[in-house]
């Protein structure tokens, strides 16, 4: 019988072809900033049979894209602690983790027991913690030294020089600087209307302080470094990132309590490489490769000593930001029960209509 000897190049070329063509697929829904490539090629070197698809995503597109196909086309979500909840009551898009197959022995205890507060449901675990970060105000101080509150983005001393995004972040942080407590009355939602109406009327007479109304990091830090507005509400991560090009403009977490989030891992419902999900969760979490996503994203991962794994530019903002009285003041965003989104996604386009943001 004849014999075909494949030459050490046409075997290795056929053998790479074969495992490309076995390998599994991660599909991740994420954020823009969550899965760098670098992070991607190291995990994809240590598990050679998986490739790594990834999606950018937010929290509305990410409940939107599952709920369109009941949790399938992808096999790991990252929505924020509040979003799962409603989301999987109302829409059945995730399925429960194992949790023994995620090293939670590094994660930050106070973070894995709120997120697990926030996603059991009927004793059945949904999500634990990714990344944590906060939204609330930032400054520059040698031009707005006394700016403290979500108030003083109407402030008259500041008119036409500050900016804000016309998101339910600045429908919360102005309902809690009017005095009131917009989680808590979650619960009653004619009392929640009658807070939004307050809001809107106040957002609306704001309209002569704002510069412009941003709609991404981009815009927001082209503004401040050039000096066209002074202060505006942001996500902590731009400001970090600004705190490090000009050591005036800081992070300030608002006297009435920075909003925090929590993003998590979830697992859609109809996902295909649970195995493969649990590899990235484990990988990424691990403290050589928590710094990498850190300076992507300028968010602290919910791991022991966090905020020192983060690249040193960065960990100096929050330092300057936050000290233990501001962290004890954080305002966690409560789960968002069905309605209240509609609620203030109305409120929201008042206020556009209104002021032309």
């Amino acid at each position: 019988m004849k014999r075909t000897v494949l030459s050490g190049v046409v075997a290795a070329a056929l053998l790479a072809a074969g495992t490309s063509a076995n390998a599994e697929t991660l599909r991740l829904l994420t954020w823009g900033s969550y899965a760098p490539e670098k992070v991607i090629e190291m995990f994809e070197e240590k598990y050679p049979d998986i490739e790594v698809e990834v999606t950018f995503s937010n929290n509305e597109e990410m409940i939107s894209k599952l709920r369109a196909t009941g949790g399938a086309g992808f096999d790991l979500a990252q929505p924020s602690h509040d979003r799962v909840h409603a989301a999987q009551l109302e829409y059945n898009i995730y399925k429960p983790l194992d949790i023994s197959k995620i090293n939670t022995a590094n994660m930050d205890q106070t973070l894995l027991a709120g997120v697990k507060t926030n996603t059991t449901i009927e004793g059945d675990l949904f999500s634990v913690p990714h990344q944590w970060g906060t939204s609330g105000l930032m400054a520059d101080k040698s031009k707005a030294p006394n700016f403290s509150s979500w108030a003083d983005l109407c402030n008259p001393e500041y008119q036409g020089k500050t900016s804000m995004r016309l998101k339910r972040t600045i429908l919360l942080g102005t309902a809690f600087a009017m005095g009131e407590d917009p989680f808590a009355a979650y619960s009653d939602l004619k009392k929640y209307q009658s807070i939004l109406d307050r809001v809107a009327d106040k957002l609306i007479e704001c309209k002569s302080n704002i510069k412009a109304y941003w709609k991404g990091g981009d815009d927001l830090s082209s503004m401040m470094l050039s000096g066209e507005i002074v202060a505006s509400e942001t996500w902590d991560s731009t400001a970090y990132k600004l705190f490090d090009q000009n050591k005036n403009i800081v992070f300030i977490p608002p006297k009435e309590g920075a909003l925090a989030w929590i993003d998590t891992f979830t697992l859609p419902r109809k996902g295909k490489a649970d195995d493969a999900a649990y590899k990235w969760i484990n990988f990424v979490m691990q403290p050589d490769i928590v710094p990498l996503v850190s300076g992507s994203s300028g968010a602290i991962a919910a791991v022991n000593g966090g905020v020192d794994l983060m690249p040193e530019d960065k960990r100096a903002a929050v330092k300057a930001a936050f000290d233990d009285a501001a962290i004890a003041n954080l305002k966690f965003f409560a789960n968002i029960p069905p309605g209240i989104e509609d609620m203030e996604g109305k409120t929201l386009e008042k206020i556009k209509a209104a002021t032309g943001g």
